[in-house]
């Protein structure tokens, strides 16, 4: 093993742990609300599907790309390598189609009462369950295709080698077919997302300048809680759409290029588990329901003054 092998399997086993760690702790959080009594958002319900997801892309691709890269050989047969690369596929999808589907729920949820969205955001929340349901469905039904391609390193003869696993070479009609799924579905999440987090951004800055009036009587030099929540959102938002991007374009160069070369294998590994490893961090520092107790949350969410906690409604919209 090389030092460069070694190099690239200690930053994959680092990225795993820290991404296990953050998912597993933020899973925990919001299940334990169902234990504590404490009042269920309903936003908490995609972002448990969210961390499910977020976990099963990092264990689906750390793993095995730790093993390879620290010189573990053949520990994958064939049906091994198209259940590690199926989950993943599965996993990478529903995590970016839950973060549409909470992007747009908020924008939803926020929007003016007086707006074609009152009547729908009184609606959205009974869709949400069957709405998750339909994103995992989907994208199990779509990446089918994956357990026909993929195999073990001596399954197939004309093959692109990921180290750990192989993927057949096919036809340029099929290829071109699959790159052109991948980025019809990514780019048209990444559009809704854009457009959520957007109308999001513009209907707090709108509510900003309602109660302007109110901020200009406070002594205090913190921001207001619009100015937090945008700012929550711009962060989380541009943090997905350009590590989604960058990790799509990489996916494409892989399915097309013949023998990719071992740089872009192992990068590709790498900005494809970024996202899940950074979210619940990201998640966590922005969402005072993490790090306050409880019963802070419930009392605040009966106080008749307190106007809808936007801070901590919005802030997930990464």
């Amino acid at each position: 093993m090389t030092s460069r092998d070694l190099t690239i399997g200690m930053i994959f086993l680092s990225q795993t742990a820290v991404g296990i760690l953050g998912n597993f702790s933020l899973l925990c959080h919001y299940l334990s609300f169902h234990f504590t009594g404490c009042r269920v958002r309903s936003t908490d319900l995609i972002l448990k599907h969210l961390t499910i997801a977020n976990l099963l892309a990092i264990l689906s691709k750390g793993i095995p790309q730790t093993m390879a890269a620290l010189g573990v050989e053949d520990f994958l047969n064939d049906t091994g390598c198209k259940l590690v690369f199926y989950v993943h596929r599965v996993s990478r999808d529903v995590s970016l189609g839950t973060t549409c589907l909470l992007n747009i729920f908020q924008a939803i949820m926020i929007s003016p009462r007086t707006s074609r969205c009152a009547e729908l955001a009184v609606k959205a929340p009974k869709f949400i369950g069957t709405s998750i349901i339909f994103c995992w469905v989907l994208n199990m039904t779509v990446n089918i295709i994956v357990l026909v391609y993929v195999a073990g390193k001596d399954g197939i003869t004309d093959k692109n080698d990921y180290g750990y696993c192989s993927a057949a070479l096919h036809e340029k009609t099929v290829g071109t077919l699959y790159v052109t799924l991948v980025l019809f579905h990514d780019g048209f999440c990444l559009v809704l997302i854009l457009w959520a987090s957007g109308s999001t951004v513009f209907i707090l800055l709108g509510h900003k300048q309602q109660v302007q009036h109110i901020y200009r009587n406070r002594v205090s030099p913190r921001s207001s809680p619009e100015t937090r929540a945008t700012q929550s959102i711009l962060v989380l938002v541009s943090t997905f759409v350009c590590l989604c991007m960058v990790s799509s374009i990489l996916h494409v160069c892989l399915a097309t290029l013949r023998n990719p070369s071992w740089w872009l294998v192992n990068l590709s590994a790498l900005i494809a588990a970024g996202f899940p490893t950074v979210s619940p961090y990201v998640l966590m520092s922005h969402d005072p329901t993490v790090s306050r107790p409880c019963f802070a949350w419930i009392r605040n969410t009966k106080s008749p003054k307190h106007i809808i906690n936007i801070n901590s409604m919005c802030i997930h919209s990464g």
